[in-house]
């Protein structure tokens, strides 16, 4: 055999002190948690490895003790340069405390980055991040006071700006398929993504690193379709097989969902509908904004009922829903399913669902609403020593033709009801959502201007539209008062001119 057969804990050897590390997953799926328990186990015991460079693109983590939760010691880390940050609080606290150098920058522009370090590029040319907290004018994606280092330059070519991320040597891939066999060829058939399991084995091959992959099985040479195969055994050093099945489940919410892989079609009348509440309302308005043969991205986050929504509604086959964790077609699915899909037509490697992105190929996309500000931008990534992190959220918005924010007005003790099709406030959130100016920029709506995207926020009692001046007020939910619930409850006082009533049935069972 070409490569080793190890344990976890033997894999974890074969790290040294300063080695940088690459991960992949997206929340749970694909994630090789007997991979990093490993490694945690090695530096429990001995210490070793230490000042390692982790490096991951999606949030890879159950925001507990699973996924890169397992690798949040001091001392293991030095540097941390991830795609979103809020499933993973053990290695986010390392961050607010200064005990790591730490940056969060776009997850499909990681994926890019690791197809450049494959190819021996000495970056990754884009325009995504450019106006954001990515910009290095406005911090480069440094997430604390001890991280230094410019990750990403200004690079203004025909007169016009560019972010220029350079890309480094990864000595380590830390990966996971369903089956290996003798040869090392690696397939990923019951896994409900593929994610950039390629890219990375590609980036570390090439770095001169080592590929190591968690597997269920090893099959014998010759019996695995070559159509399957995802990670071919010429990239792969090492193979681990999973020792128990709680360490490799196709999601941290499901141990396996044949639908997720397109194994078996699952009739959608048995998708259970959203309960009803503010959430419920806000996906029903967002889905109004579908326009039939739309191609659409749900955000995570409240986004992710929009899908289950639009099924409800009977509305599944006006549109094609994707996600970026690479599904197309189907019903997304939330919480720690979230990046698969039921019945999805294809699924694609992250990195050339953010080629799409990227290029604009996406019609609408919905995403959260966590903070907005006067002149319409959006902060999701940061919230005093809170650090959630961007994840696809600047990919994503910053080249969708249509962008339509969804949150609540309030958050923390929102309580509401609905009568005859009108809704009532019965306790306010204590915490305010449109404030004067947001912590971080990670939607700039200078930019959405600029580019003449069209973009809405959607609360469940108002929904807002960007213009040049700010926000202005376009509908209103029936029962609601325009002065004490929408104006008091703003930093600020959006134009109101022409205003709409919400359309009745979003606020009946």
């Amino acid at each position: 055999m070409p490569f080793q057969i190890l344990t976890a804990r033997e894999a974890a050897d074969l790290v040294s002190d300063g080695d940088t590390v690459v991960t992949d997953g997206f929340i749970g799926s694909c994630f090789p948690e007997e991979l990093a328990i490993g490694l945690e186990e090695r530096f429990q015991e001995t210490g070793a490895p230490r000042d390692l460079t982790l490096v991951y693109c999606a949030g890879q983590g159950d925001a507990k003790s699973r996924g890169l939760n397992h690798l949040g010691h001091e001392g293991l880390l030095r540097r941390v340069i991830g795609g979103h940050w809020n499933l993973v609080p053990r290695i986010q606290a390392l961050a607010v405390e200064n005990k790591v150098e730490a940056y969060n920058l776009p997850q499909g522009v990681m994926c890019h980055m690791l197809r450049d370090i494959a190819a021996g590029r000495p970056g990754t040319l884009t325009h995504v991040g450019l106006k954001t907290f990515i910009d290095p004018r406005l911090g480069g994606g440094k997430l604390n006071d001890r991280t230094h280092e410019d990750l990403i330059d200004l690079m203004p070519i025909n007169g016009k700006d560019y972010l220029f991320y350079k890309t480094f040597p990864i000595q380590i891939a830390f990966l996971r398929g369903t089956y290996a066999d003798e040869n090392g060829n690696v397939t990923m058939q019951h896994e409900g993504l593929t994610v950039s399991m390629l890219s990375a084995a590609q980036a570390v091959r090439n770095s001169g690193g080592k590929v190591i992959v968690q597997v269920q099985q090893i099959v014998k040479a010759g019996t695995l379709d070559p159509r399957l195969v995802k990670i071919p055994g010429i990239y792969v050093d090492a193979i681990v097989v999973a020792s128990k099945p709680e360490h490799h489940m196709q999601t941290f919410g499901t141990h396996y969902n044949p639908s997720f892989t397109g194994d078996v079609t699952i009739p959608l009348h048995r998708v259970a509908p959203l309960k009803f509440d503010e959430r419920k309302i806000i996906c029903r308005r967002a889905a109004m904004e579908i326009k039939k043969g739309s191609i659409v991205n749900l955000g995570i986050g409240l986004p992710e009922g929009i899908g289950t929504v639009a099924n409800e509604l009977g509305l599944s086959d006006n549109f094609i829903l994707t996600v970026e964790a690479g599904t197309i077609g189907g019903v997304p699915q939330s919480g720690l399913d979230f990046g698969c899909s039921i019945n999805p037509e294809a699924i694609i490697d992250q990195a050339n669902q953010f080629d799409s992105y990227h290029g604009g190929g996406l019609d609408l996309a919905f995403l959260g609403l966590a903070e907005v500000d006067q002149s319409g931008n959006i902060n999701v990534s940061k919230f005093g020593t809170r650090i959630p992190g961007a994840g696809g959220f600047i990919d994503i918005t910053q080249n969708a033709s249509t962008v339509v924010f969804c949150g609540t007005m309030t958050a923390k003790g929102l309580n509401i009801s609905t009568r005859n099709g009108a809704l009532q406030i019965e306790q306010e959130g204590s915490v305010m959502k449109f404030v004067t100016q947001v912590q971080q920029i990670t939607f700039s709506a200078e930019y959405a201007i600029e580019r003449g995207q069209r973009v809405l926020y959607i609360t469940e009692r108002a929904v807002f539209g960007l213009t040049p001046d700010g926000l202005e007020l376009l509908e209103i939910a029936p029962g609601i008062d325009l002065e004490k619930d929408v104006v008091r409850q703003m930093a600020f006082k959006p134009k109101i001119g022409s205003v709409k009533l919400m359309d009745a049935w979003l606020f009946n069972e």
